[in-house]
């Protein structure tokens, strides 16, 4: 077939898009590569089965083919072309799309909130300000997100915070602090091996006069042994891997499963669920069972989750037999990961293959 000229999408264009009605994603991937990592909505026809099926592709819609990082994709348009179709290649594929990102932001108890999604990753992080400071929350390593939004706003980042040792992407949180000259604060709890500032239970930031950030429970174990979750006012907790809108987060990657559960249970019932029904939920990550819309928080209020998530009702051994039956495949290269979070190992140049893929950091 010779070569055709195809034109792209970036996936930053692309993230705006995804609530087009006219949108047709056509992903050229294989069925057992789809079902493992997929764009939310995606019409799959491997690409060798293209010319057979082309049927199933409409010829009045905006089609954006995608694949891997790009080559099948190329090809599949080009094929596409050839049969009057007209598309475009998400440029990078699946690997690009893994560091998309868009945000959201709103004024929660006197402080701004700006919510940072990692789209292809299901990965949160947040940037916290008020006056002129700011904190940053489980920030990824694409530093010149938070960089910009703290531009943006006027505020200069003064400490960055991770709620626990991640398992699923490589943290910022190092390189940040060191650009920023903020203070790093971090659990002692979960085996980080660089200097950092030890959190104490109760320990808080002032970003303005009567506005904290708050620390409010060092000791939320369970996912892992640091987790830890922050509170700004009465009106926002950031839950890390210990609460999600769809699910809990899982106590098995540290090979105590049963233990951790234990102490999951604990966590969400002594430190989480007393709180208020109104204090909005504000997780690390957000699963495919998760609706993301463009302009609303990956969040929930307390209560809402209260209701709708059953195993926050159980009492404590249906919680653990629960816990430990539904743990499925663990995050990719997640020793690794934890491993160069953790300071044990150094960064290479295949860093970012080492993401990619979906989180597996909730209970399914």
């Amino acid at each position: 077939m010779a070569s055709t000229t195809i034109p792209t999408i970036s996936g930053d264009e692309l993230v705006g898009r995804l609530e087009d009605p006219d949108l047709f994603l056509l992903d050229v991937r294989e069925v057992d590569e789809v079902a493992e990592w997929q764009i939310p909505g995606v019409y799959n026809i491997p690409l060798g089965s293209l010319s057979s099926r082309t049927g199933e592709i409409p010829h009045d819609r905006d089609i954006v083919v995608i694949c891997a990082k790009g080559a099948r994709a190329q090809q599949g348009a080009e094929f596409l072309a050839t049969q009057g179709i007209v598309s475009r290649v998400l440029e990078g594929g699946m690997g690009a799309w893994g560091s998309t990102y868009d945000q959201v932001t709103a004024e929660f108890a006197g402080a701004t909130v700006v919510q940072l999604r990692r789209r292809g990753k299901g990965c949160l992080s947040y940037v916290v300000g008020a006056g002129d400071r700011a904190v940053v929350i489980d920030p990824s390593r694409d530093l010149s997100h938070y960089l910009d939004v703290a531009a943006t706003h006027g505020w200069t980042i003064t400490h960055v915070l991770d709620t626990h040792l991640h398992a699923d992407h490589l943290s910022g949180a190092r390189e940040l602090s060191a650009t920023c000259q903020a203070s790093l604060w971090l659990n002692p709890a979960d085996p980080f091996r660089f200097a950092f500032e030890p959190l104490a239970d109760g320990k808080s930031i002032e970003l303005a006069p009567g506005v904290d950030l708050v620390v409010s429970s060092v000791s939320v174990p369970g996912h892992t042994e640091g987790s830890t979750m922050y509170q700004l006012g009465e009106q926002a907790i950031f839950t890390g891997d210990t609460l999600f809108l769809e699910s809990v987060g899982r106590p098995d990657l540290a090979d105590e499963a049963e233990g951790y559960a234990h102490h999951l249970f604990h966590s969400l019932h002594e430190r989480v669920l007393p709180l208020n029904d109104e204090i909005m939920v504000f997780p690390a990550h957000f699963g495919a069972a998760v609706d993301i819309y463009s302009d609303r928080f990956v969040a929930r209020p307390l209560g809402e989750l209260r209701r709708s998530l059953a195993p926050l009702s159980f009492d404590e051994e249906e919680f653990v037999r629960w816990a430990i039956a539904n743990v499925k495949d663990r995050p990719g290269n997640y020793r690794q990961i934890v491993g160069i979070n953790a300071g044990k190992s150094e960064l290479d140049d295949n860093a970012a293959e080492l993401e990619l893929g979906p989180n597996r950091c909730a209970i399914a």
